[in-house]
C-alpha cells in the first residue's frame, strides 16, 4: 500500500483506472481509497469485499489495506451458502456493501470519491494483507493468510520481471476473486501505469477482445494458459495478430502446450515478450518464470526462481519454496498448516506437492503432482473437496471424482453410487442442481455419471482413476450409466 501511495504522489494526474471511457487519476484513486479507509475506521479487522469486475473493487482493496485491515474478496456470483462459508472461515468482522446476502457482520457502504491523499494506518510486516482460499481434501476450502511483507516483496519483483513503466496500460482480465488479479493490479498501481477494465475483453468473443485491446491501447496481458491456448488457435485460424502495442503476454496456471507454443512462434509475435509463470497462493503470486523465445523440444519449462525465492527439491522431486513471500498459514487450521509448511535447516518452506525436474542451466520443468490436486480453469482443486460436496446429497451413497484431459485443459468427472432405495434415474441431474446451489462453477463436475459401484484400491479406498477408466471406456457390467452434463 505504501508503494501505491508513493506512485500516486509521483504521478497524481496520470490515469490509474480506466473503465468504459471513464478515467480515474492516481490522485482521485488515492483520495477515494482514503475515504474508504476513514469510513472503515482504523484496524477494521478482516473485511469482506464483493469481488465484482469494476474499479470499485480496487478502491475497496486499497481502502482496506490503508485502514490496516485484511482484504477478503467474495464473489457475489457464488451461491449464498458458499459466500457464508468463506466469510465464516476467514473470520470477517466487516463487509463492504449492502448486498442481499446477510453477512452477519458490520456492513460498511463504499463511500463516494473523497479528497486529499490517503493516510495509512501503522502496520507490521507480519500483519495480514489478505485472505484467499485454496481447495481442501476435507470438503471445505482452506483460508490462506498472506502477510503484508509478502505482497510488498512480490510487487517489486513483478515490476522488475515485467518491466512495467508509467507508460504501460495493463488489462484487468483475471477474476477479482483469485490472486492472479493481483499480478495485474499491484505492479501497475505501484508504478504509475494504467489498469484497464474492458467489458468486451470478457464477452466470449476473441474478435471483440482484440478490438478492445487495440482501442484501449493495452500493452500488457496476463492470461490463464488455457485461455492463451484458445487465443493462439483463434489467431492461427483467422490469420490474425495481437494489436501492435502489446509488448508483454504473461501466462500461467496450467501446463503450457508445446504445440500452441510452436503456433505462437509462427505468428507475428517477434516484438512480444512471452513469459510462462508458476506460483501458489501460499507462496504469493509468481515464484518462477521462464521467458519463452521459441518452440519447446519437450515440456515447456516453468522457469527459474525469482530473486526473493528460495527453493529446495526433495528426493521425490517435490518443489519446496521458501523466502519472504510465504503465507502465514491456513487460518484456524494448525494441522493443515503444519503439514504443508515445514522448516529445513532453519528455513521455513512451503511444500508445493508439485514434482519438478531441472534442465541444464537450472530451469525447472513441472512433472506432475505428488497428490491428487488438479488445475481447473487455472485454479487448484482437490477432488476430495468436490467429493465432500457431492456426498452431502442425501441420495449419494458413494462418489469418486477424477480429472479428465479435454483438449488443452482439464475437466472434472464425478461417478456416484445411489443410496439403497434411492431412484437412480434423476440422481445425476439432482446432484448437478444441488452443487450449483452450493459451490462455485470450478467445483461443479463437467459430467456426473450414476454407476452401480466404484472401483476400490487394495487398501479399501475409492480408486478415482480406476473408476473413471471402467465407466468412461464403457466396460461397466449390466448397466447403462445415467449421466448429467453441466
Amino acid at each position: 500500500m505504501r508503494a501505491f501511495a508513493e506512485a500516486a504522489a509521483r504521478h497524481p494526474d496520470r490515469p490509474a483506472l480506466v473503465h468504459g471511457g471513464v478515467v480515474l487519476t492516481y490522485a482521485e484513486l488515492d483520495a477515494w481509497a482514503g475515504a474508504t479507509a476513514r469510513r472503515l475506521g482504523p484496524r477494521p479487522g478482516t473485511v469482506a469485499v464483493p469481488a465484482v469486475r469494476a474499479p470499485a473493487t480496487v478502491v475497496a482493496l486499497l481502502g482496506v489495506l490503508a485502514a490496516g485491515g485484511t482484504y477478503v474478496p467474495i464473489d457475489p456470483m457464488h451461491p449464498p451458502a458458499r459466500q457464508h462459508e468463506l466469510i465464516a472461515a476467514s473470520g470477517c468482522t466487516a463487509a463492504i456493501g449492502t448486498g442481499a446476502v446477510p453477512y452477519g457482520v458490520r456492513q460498511v457502504a463504499l463511500p463516494g470519491p473523497g479528497s486529499g491523499p490517503c493516510e495509512m494506518a501503522p502496520v507490521a510486516d507480519d500483519d495480514p494483507a489478505y485472505v484467499l482460499f485454496t481447495s481442501g481434501s476435507t470438503g471445505a476450502p482452506k483460508p490462506v493468510v498472506t502477510p503484508r511483507r509478502a505482497i510488498g516483496v512480490v510487487a517489486g519483483a513483478l515490476r522488475e520481471l515485467f518491466g512495467i513503466t508509467p507508460a504501460d496500460r495493463v488489462l484487468q482480465f483475471a477474476s477479482l476473486n483469485w490472486d492472479t488479479c493481483l499480478e495485474e493490479i499491484l505492479p501497475a498501481l505501484t508504478t504509475g501505469a494504467a489498469l484497464v477494465f474492458s467489458d468486451d475483453a470478457h464477452s466470449g468473443s476473441f474478435r471483440r477482445m482484440l478490438r478492445a485491446i487495440e482501442t484501449e491501447r493495452v500493452t500488457v496481458l496476463d492470461l490463464p494458459s488455457a485461455f492463451w491456448h484458445e487465443l493462439v488457435r483463434h489467431l492461427v485460424d483467422e490469420r490474425a495478430a495481437l494489436p501492435p502495442m502489446v509488448r508483454l503476454v504473461v501466462i500461467g496456471g496450467e501446463a503450457v502446450s508445446a504445440a500452441r507454443l510452436a503456433d505462437w512462434t509462427k505468428l507475428r509475435t517477434d516484438t512480444i515478450r512471452l513469459i510462462n509463470t508458476y506460483g501458489c497462493t501460499e507462496t504469493t503470486l509468481i515464484t518462477h518464470a521462464a521467458e519463452l523465445t521459441g518452440p519447446a523440444t519437450g515440456k515447456v519449462p516453468i522457469g527459474h526462481p525469482l530473486p526473493h525465492v528460495r527453493q529446495y527439491i526433495g528426493a521425490d522431486g517435490e518443489l519446496l519454496i521458501g523466502g519472504p513471500s510465504l503465507a502465514l498459514g491456513y487460518r484456524g487450521l494448525p494441522e493443515a498448516t503444519a503439514e504443508r509448511f515445514a522448516e529445513r535447516d532453519g528455513v521455513r518452506y512451503f511444500r508445493t506437492g508439485d514434482r519438478v525436474s531441472t534442465l541444464p542451466g537450472g530451469m525447472l520443468v513441472h512433472e506432475g503432482r505428488l497428490d491428487h490436486e488438479l488445475k481447473i480453469r487455472g485454479v487448484r482443486v482437490d477432488p476430495g473437496e468436490v467429493e465432500g460436496q457431492v456426498a452431502a446429497h442425501p441420495g449419494v451413497g458413494g462418489v469418486a471424482v477424477a480429472g479428465v484431459a479435454t483438449g488443452d485443459h482439464t475437466t472434472l468427472a464425478a461417478y456416484v453410487v445411489p443410496r439403497a432405495q434411492w431412484p437412480a434415474d434423476d440422481l445425476s441431474a439432482d446432484v448437478l442442481k444441488f452443487l450449483r446451489d452450493r459451490v462455485p462453477a470450478h467445483l461443479v463436475p463437467g459430467r456426473i455419471t450414476v454407476v452401480p459401484e466404484l472401483v476400490y484400491t487394495p487398501s479399501g479406498k475409492a480408486d478415482r482413476a480406476g473408476t473413471h477408466r471402467r465407466y468412461a471406456e464403457g466396460n461397466q457390467k449390466n448397466t447403462t450409466p445415467k449421466e448429467a452434463v453441466s
